[in-house]
């Protein structure tokens, strides 16, 4: 359950009001001793971020082909951070924390005629029997018992496939039963279908209102022993219409508990007591490298860290790279709590940056002040929309447009609104599709998604696995590099620097905080 953020103290609400009429100044001339944010701009160089891309690419490479939390490859990404924060002189904390690992790499696929693979979670999913979860593989022919494709005009339960022996008369051992929705238990057909000889069995929903998406085989499914999936109602159509089909069922998935890391490292110089956090997931999902997901935001990240620790700051920064954060945002939500309230009333405020490069982009800004109402009264902590200032100032600094980004706590920025620290960040967009409004202000190509490839393989450096037809077109009006926009990330990466230095100079508008002298 979310909690709702708490209120800040009064120095932050007389900061709030404050920060309506004085927004926070963005140095660009400075003491002898500190760097400017020109001069920070210069230092972070999209060659030093893309070279951090290509050592996660080779990682994921090297490890199976992901960098996901409680596998290989997310340990040697944590070993690569940890390794340049040592290298730039900082002394790196490794914080070890358990979590329910899971991998679901269930299947099920049409070999012949006209193959076709269909989507896991939205097209089919594995039993979830009380009982058990039988694992397996089989391919065999398909055998549609009883099902009747016309029953989306039909009252529901009118199916009774599979409920009956004789449903499943005339099919071959070994076969792929294919059994509908309706009068009788999931678990009743399962059973019926494999005492009749099949192999594996797929159950697909019954096709009336309400009757056609995906719903859970639950129930007492004792003796199972062969693989069994649940199909649409759409996808099981398309298996039963599909004269003599070949079909082949996996279930195979791992459940347990592992351990895996979050990575947090502090600038030497700065107020201990008035701490800037800025912070990225480093984990991908198990399907793909993650280079947009999150490789952008945590290389971007960690260069801002090399370069800033050498500067002399006012405020101490905490910079983080998040672990299981694919998995439930579980990395943010260890450390935060785990810290004692006077620790926490130390953070001035959290910066996240999660996905900062998407090849169809948009420039969005966490929206601080809820201009766009999306966010429940309250759920906001004082101080984001001074946040959300200060991007949107170094964005028209650039010229450059902005747009807001629904400030949801949908990110590892959660835990930390939930105790009532005020935060920001950028986001360049995931599944959701581009408007013509924003093809017009940003280029790219509107009704297409920001990342066409968000959570899947081709979240890569090589542009494996790629839509030629959407990155060709893409291709001809960006620099693409595999699934990252270069000149998104380019900006971003300032963006990032110039934000972070900003605060460690001074967080007065977003918490009363003066900077010492």
């Amino acid at each position: 359950m979310t909690r709702r953020p708490t209120r800040r103290t009064a120095a932050v609400a007389s900061a709030g009001v404050l920060a309506a009429t004085c927004l926070l100044t963005v140095p660009a001339e400075a003491a002898s001793d500190n760097v400017t944010i020109r001069q920070m701009n210069k230092l972070i160089t999209l060659e030093a971020v893309m070279g951090h891309l290509e050592a996660l690419q080779e990682i994921s490479d090297e490890n199976g082909g992901n960098r996901a939390s409680g596998l290989p490859g997310y340990a040697a990404s944590v070993d690569y951070v940890v390794e340049q924060l040592e290298a730039a002189g900082y002394t790196p904390e490794v914080q070890e924390f358990e979590f329910e690992f899971f991998d679901e790499r269930s299947e099920l696929e049409r070999i012949s005629p006209e193959p076709r693979t269909y989507e896991e979670g939205s097209e089919f999913i594995r039993n979830d029997f009380d009982t058990g979860v039988p694992q397996g593989e089989a391919t065999g022919a398909l055998f549609a018992a009883d099902v009747r494709l016309d029953a989306p005009g039909l009252p529901a339960n009118t199916s009774t496939s599979g409920c009956e022996e004789g449903d499943f008369t005339g099919m071959a051992p070994g076969s792929i039963a294919l059994v509908q929705r309706g009068t009788c238990g999931f678990a009743a057909k399962v059973l019926n279908a494999q005492a009749a000889g099949a192999a594996a069995v797929v159950v697909m929903n019954e096709g009336q209102v309400g009757r056609t998406g995906l719903v859970g085989m639950i129930g007492d499914a004792t003796g199972l022993a062969v693989p069994a999936v649940f199909a649409t109602f759409d996808a099981g159509a398309s298996l039963a219409a599909t004269p003599g089909a070949t079909v082949r069922v996996e279930v195979d998935f791992t459940a347990d508990t592992r351990t895996t890391y979050n990575v947090l490292a502090e600038t030497r110089k700065g107020n201990p007591d008035n701490v800037v956090m800025a912070g990225a997931h480093l984990d991908s999902v198990h399907d793909g490298a993650g280079i947009n997901d999150n490789g952008s935001g945590s290389a971007a990240l960690l260069e801002t860290a090399i370069q800033i620790n050498r500067q002399n700051l006012k405020n101490q920064v905490r910079f983080a790279w998040w672990g299981a954060e694919e998995s439930g945002l579980l990395g943010s939500n260890f450390y935060v709590p785990d810290l004692t309230q006077e620790e926490r009333d130390k953070i001035a405020l959290y910066l996240n940056f999660d996905m900062v490069a998407s090849p169809n982009y948009m420039f969005g800004v966490y929206d601080g002040d809820n201009s766009g109402g999306t966010a429940p009264e309250g759920f906001i902590p004082e101080g984001s929309a001074q946040i959300e200032d200060v991007f949107e100032k170094i964005y028209t600094r650039r010229n450059q447009p902005f747009n807001d980004s629904e400030f949801s706590g949908r990110s590892d920025y959660g835990a930390f609104i939930a105790e009532g620290i005020p935060a920001g960040g950028l986001f360049t967009g995931a599944e959701g599709a581009k408007s013509e409004e924003q093809a017009q202000l940003y280029g790219g190509l509107a009704n297409v998604p920001y990342d066409p490839c968000y959570h899947g393989f081709c979240d890569n450096l090589t542009g494996d696995g790629q839509d030629d037809t959407i990155y060709d077109a893409l291709r001809a009006e960006y620099d693409l590099v595999g699934n990252v926009n270069t000149k998104a990330l380019d900006i971003n990466a300032d963006v990032i620097g110039s934000a972070v230095l900003t605060f460690a100079y001074d967080t007065s508008t977003v918490n009363g905080v003066k900077p010492r002298r």
